[in-house]
């Protein structure tokens, strides 16, 4: 099961905890690649890079780039040509004024306008209207989020959860686990950071399991459904207005596809233009997002609908490979859908507005696109392995994305400093001076990073300068519904409307990464003040309940 790197690497293991030291030598001779153990990934170094250390340049022009050539590019050129031309007309009309106003020099003054104003004057207006309409006709559409849905079972339902000591018998009675695998798995649970509220399909809960096509397709049709069931019901949008599809679920890939079966489903229009992305782990839904942006800004007064989620019936791990075991212990059923449209008059009832989309991908460089790779196990299981090199090459993913938005996001004050310190690093060598790290609590009111394992949101907050509260809703979206791949950033904004805090302007900070590898951002603002529903959230049944202290080890009872 490929998911992102920090849920497949950390899995909720507490980074300070060395007793997880298990031997994959042996195991690291069944796969092409070499696999990282649980020592390394939580003792040998951090996830993110430190700032203090190494600031890379490169990364800090590429957001200066994303300024000049896409977001001003066109009113540098177009604000000269217009006041040339303002100029140049200003002249030819105070000729004109110049000229003598009585009966005889009237046709001297329609002679000056023949031989000089005339051809200036309507080239001048000529090229002040083509200034005025390239700018309209260049200029970005706002792309709003009118809405979103986060599944949950229905009526909470107790027959998809998952109590620890149920996890571990149903593993146990599968036949396919030895009994090593078995506490290795105990381990993880106990140090994952769920809780046992979780979802999991039927088909794995069966004895044996039963992981077949038509139960994988039976739970992303429960899940799918149920998110636009709700949405559709939310919005008051028909079917039928929906222009733009777009689906992303990375292993799970059908004939007839999965938009395919939502068109089906819904009886939506023949020119619906419709999109089908696999494979591209848990940062697909803001890429998802960037795809809907880009065709939004083309076709106008159009809707379009984003759905993130992820399949786990036929991408479990049977085998015995330990660091194939980890996506088992964290990875539970979830989705979102969105609906965001381009529509002027749908900014009074839409959330959120998109303002920043910042993705960086390093699947060029051959370590960083096998560092998560999807094969068979000497047995002939499906299995993903984990190179050694996979902390490193995630860390230069998050650096590069997050210092590349840096320039976009940040107050000019953070800006002035950190281009201060950069300079008396790089140009003057004062090594002496560290490195300056910009305040993002400055340019963000709310954070949703991806909730891939414990030990991912603790060393984000440690090096990212977060307070506990700002990593609340990744913690508590991992407590109450697991990793649930793509849509867990959905889930932890969910969590922030429901509990009132989303006020008018606020920016909120999306944060995804996965394989590939990719590491994915997005900036929302909010228009206004959102209430929280009772009715239509993922949390009204228990948001009274959070946040939860979550301990370090859980206990399992006997």
């Amino acid at each position: 099961m490929v998911k992102a790197w920090g849920q497949a690497a950390h899995g909720g293991l507490d980074p300070d905890n060395s007793s997880l030291d298990f031997d994959y030598q042996r195991q690291s001779q069944l796969m092409k690649g070499e696999t990282l153990s649980l020592h390394e990934i939580s003792c040998k170094q951090p996830l993110v890079p430190d700032f203090l250390q190494s600031v890379n340049l490169q990364y800090v022009k590429l957001g200066y780039h994303h300024i000049l050539s896409i977001t001003y590019l066109v009113p540098l050129l177009l604000i000269p040509t217009l006041l040339l031309g303002i100029f140049i007309l200003q002249l030819q009309l105070g000729g004109l004024a110049a000229v003598s106003s009585d009966r005889n020099s009237i046709w001297h003054l329609w002679e000056k306008i023949l031989q000089f104003n005339l051809l200036s004057v309507i080239a001048c207006l000529v090229l002040l209207v083509c200034a005025v309409t390239l700018y309209f006709m260049s200029r970005s559409r706002p792309i709003y989020l009118v809405d979103f849905s986060c599944f949950v079972a229905k009526d909470d339902s107790e027959a998809l959860k998952v109590p620890f000591n149920t996890f571990i018998q149903r593993s146990s009675n599968s036949g396919f686990f030895d009994a090593e695998s078995i506490e290795f798995q105990q381990k993880i649970m106990q140090r994952s950071g769920l809780s046992e509220s979780t979802y999991l399909p039927p088909a794995l809960g069966a004895l044996p399991p039963c992981p077949s096509m038509r139960a994988a397709r039976v739970e992303a049709e429960t899940v799918v459904y149920g998110c636009l069931d709700e949405l559709f019901e939310k919005t008051k949008v028909k079917p039928k207005e929906i222009g733009v599809l777009i689906v992303n679920c990375s292993l799970f890939s059908p004939t007839p596809s999965l938009s395919a079966m939502i068109v089906n489903k819904y009886k939506m229009r023949g020119d619906i233009r419709s999109y089908n992305l696999g494979g591209m782990g848990c940062s697909a839904s803001l890429i998802s997002v960037d795809l809907a942006r880009d065709i939004l800004q083309l076709h106008g007064y159009t809707y379009a609908i984003v759905v993130s989620t992820e399949n786990i019936t036929q991408n479990w791990y049977f085998g015995n490979i330990k660091s194939m075991l980890i996506p088992n212990c964290s990875l539970r059923v979830g989705g979102t859908a969105l609906l965001l449209s381009n529509k002027p008059n749908d900014k009074r009832r839409s959330k959120y507005k998109l303002k920043h989309l910042v993705r960086t991908h390093r699947a060029a460089d051959d370590e960083s696109y096998r560092c998560v790779y999807q094969e068979q196990d000497s047995e002939g299981k499906m299995e993903v392995g984990l190179s050694k090199d996979i902390l490193t090459i995630a860390a230069e993913s998050v650096k590069t994305n997050i210092t590349t938005l840096g320039p976009l996001v940040l107050p000019f004050s953070e800006q002035i400093l950190f281009f201060a310190n950069l300079v008396a690093l790089k140009l003057f060598n004062m090594k002496q001076l560290k490195a300056y790290i910009p305040d993002f609590r400055l340019a963000f009111d709310h954070f949703c990073i991806h909730a891939g394992g414990r030990a991912v949101i603790d060393e984000l907050e440690k090096h990212l300068l977060l307070t506990p509260q700002h990593c609340e809703a990744s913690r508590m979206a991992l407590h109450r519904f697991g990793n649930t791949s793509s849509s867990t950033i959905w889930y932890e904004l969910a969590y922030i409307e429901a509990k009132g805090r989303v006020k008018k302007g606020q920016r909120v900070w999306q944060l995804a990464f996965g394989a590939g590898f990719k590491c994915n951002s997005a900036v929302w603002q909010s228009l206004h003040t959102i209430q929280p529903s009772l009715k239509h959230s993922p949390w009204a049944h228990c948001i009274d309940n959070y946040p939860v202290k979550v301990p370090d080890t859980v206990q399992f009872d006997d």
